[in-house]
């Protein structure tokens, strides 16, 4: 049996999660390292919307309040920040904490996403998750808010109907609602990557752990 031309892989996400943004850059690494060897591999990424905490309110909550709460204290936020942040570094990303003041609800971003991916396709849909983690874990923008969205969409090159100051959180009747085949299937948590429906790999794993997934897929 000959390997596959198209090695699809499907990653489960949810734009609040700094570990995704970290396994996002880490599948970059491995896929580069993939096309540098078989470039006759056809890469193809999905990205599943799996979103973690879909009750938190529209409007979002206060950022730093949030973590204190759910992880105890101000120190055990800054010891898990400092974990992190020595996660991303590795992966070649500053992450600016210090500048989020809302922790949003993703709901309507991955409603973005999915109008991204059936309008212009995974491209785009791929541009757009890029997009809005620099957004929120760089810039410190709120994601849940309609009009930074509408934005994001714009910036990667998918226009929106309707004017701009119509804009309201529920009035897009021109957005999908989330669909089943959109949503990421796991009981790992976020990132999750399934690779040809055959092998997953839980976590934000270095991009060598990736790459032997991809290897052994393709075998």
């Amino acid at each position: 049996m000959s390997a596959p031309t198209t090695l699809s892989i499907d990653v489960s996400f949810d734009l609040i999660c700094p570990w995704c943004l970290i396994g996002k850059r880490n599948l970059e690494a491995a896929i580069t390292q993939l096309r540098s060897e078989l470039p006759e591999v056809d890469v193809a990424v999905e990205w599943r919307s799996f979103p973690l905490i879909p009750d938190t309110p529209l409007g979002g909550v206060p950022y730093r309040e949030f973590y204190i709460a759910r992880l105890g204290s101000p120190q055990a936020v800054a010891m898990r920040q400092a974990q992190v942040r020595a996660a991303a570094e590795a992966a070649g990303l500053t992450l600016a904490f210090e500048k989020i003041e809302t922790f949003p609800n993703t709901i309507l971003a991955h409603r973005f996403v999915q109008f991204a991916r059936q309008h212009q396709g995974a491209d785009a849909a791929s541009a757009l998750v890029e997009d809005l983690f620099s957004r929120y874990f760089l810039q410190g923008q709120d994601i849940g808010d309609p009009l930074i969205l509408r934005e994001a969409l714009q910036a990667c090159g998918v226009e929106t109907p309707g004017r701009p100051d119509a804009l309201l959180r529920h009035d897009l009747p021109w957005l999908p609602q989330l669909s089943q085949e959109s949503f990421g299937s796991t009981g790992q948590g976020v990132p999750y990557f399934v690779f040809c429906g055959a092998f997953a790999v839980a976590g934000a794993q270095p991009p060598a752990l990736l790459l032997q997934a991809m290897r052994r897929t393709l075998a």
